[in-house]
Order: structure tokens, then sequence, then C-alpha cells
């Protein structure tokens, strides 16, 4: 962080930058990043970019080629059937630990909802799959094992990866996914446990075929 006025330094902007355009779709598994385009539409030196890259060869996200540029890594067919199944698991796992839990997650399911409702309204695809993962995220993590909650962070990054073009507000989806966090919400807060965990195991279904992934 840049202490001096309390804002993101120029490689903490440059990283949230690359791994937005990443997981909106704007770089697209198989592109090639220079240091340069970044650095002319972040503002600043190659050397923040340089950082923020090898930030993101870590995570999986890119692959460098010195002198040419970073490759975004695609999502394979086999590596899709693993995110989605991984994911499954632990989404399926949580959803049934956090049911004793679930008070403590209420408050903060709705206003992620809120947040997708509003996004929805004013078309701001990238934001309404941020609040999407994120109300996710919140379930995993309400669950109580820290270890599956980075895990699943991680998963949902390659998913997001795989599914940046699927959200589109004229086809509906994004009114059908409002639709089913809503109903998550809504079994959690007043529903039964069998009726939540049924809902959880529609709701990745429906994730599975806009990845798709089949059986």
């Amino acid at each position: 962080m840049d202490t001096s006025a309390g804002m993101p330094s120029a490689s903490e902007r440059t990283y949230a930058h690359l791994k937005r355009s990443i997981l909106d779709g704007t770089h697209a598994g198989g592109a090639l990043v220079t240091e340069g385009e970044v650095a002319e539409a972040v503002g600043v030196s190659r050397t923040p970019v340089r950082e923020a890259l090898l930030r993101l060869e870590a995570e999986g996200l890119v692959r460098l080629y010195p002198k040419k540029g970073a490759l975004v890594i695609p999502v394979s067919a086999q590596e899709a059937r693993d995110v989605v199944e991984a994911r499954e698991l632990i989404e399926q796992w949580a959803a049934d630990r956090v049911w004793a839990r679930r008070k403590e997650v209420l408050d903060d399911l709705a206003a992620l909802l809120e947040q997708m409702r509003d996004a929805r309204r004013r078309g701001a695809v990238a934001e309404f799959s941020e609040a999407d993962r994120a109300f996710h995220e919140r379930i995993v993590a309400g669950a109580g094992n820290a270890v599956l909650a980075r895990q699943y962070r991680s998963l949902r990054e390659r998913q997001m990866c795989l599914t940046s073009t699927a959200m589109r507000v004229a086809d509906g989806r994004m009114d059908k996914a409002v639709q089913g966090h809503r109903q998550l919400l809504e079994l959690l807060r007043s529903g039964t446990k069998a009726a939540f965990l049924a809902a959880t195991r529609d709701h990745l279904e429906i994730a599975r075929e806009q990845a798709g992934v089949t059986r």
C-alpha cells in the first residue's frame, strides 16, 4: 500500500487491473498480454507490471515468456471438469456444515444479493459475477474450514475464466441467477436443511451446464 496517500501501490493497482481483465474475459485464455500495453492502460512503468505478472504466474493464471509477454492460460476441458467437480464437493459439504451456523452468514449474504441486484439493474456483468462469487465464498467460509475456503476461492477464479462470457443481460441468465441466490438465502433464513441442500445441488447443476461440463 502507498502509506502516504492511503491508496494502493502501482503494483497492487496493476495486479488488480490484470486479474480483473482475466477473470471477466477481457483477456481470454490464449491471449498474449504485453508489458507495454498494460503499463499504458494502467498508467504505470513496466516494473509494477512485471511484479503483477509474476504474482499472476504464481497463481497459475498466466505463463511468462521473456521479451514477449504473458500468455493467459486457457482452461482445458479436463481442467474445467476437475474444477466443476471440486466445486461441487466443497459447496455441498459447506452447505451441510454451514446450516448449524447460518445466522452468522445471513446478513452478509443479504448484502451480497443486493449487490447482485444492483449490478443486474445497471448491466454490470463483471460486478455481478464478483458478487455471485462472493456469495458462495461466504457460505464456504461460514462452514469453518479455512483451508477449504482458500482452495474454493482458487477454484472459482478458474471457473470465472471459463464462464466469463456466459453471463449476459439479454438472455435472462442474470435474472435467473438472482432468483437462484434469493432462493438459497430464503431457505437458509426460514426453510429446512433438506430443502437448502437440494437447492444447492440444483444451483450447482446449473453452474455445471454453464461451464459446458457434462456428466
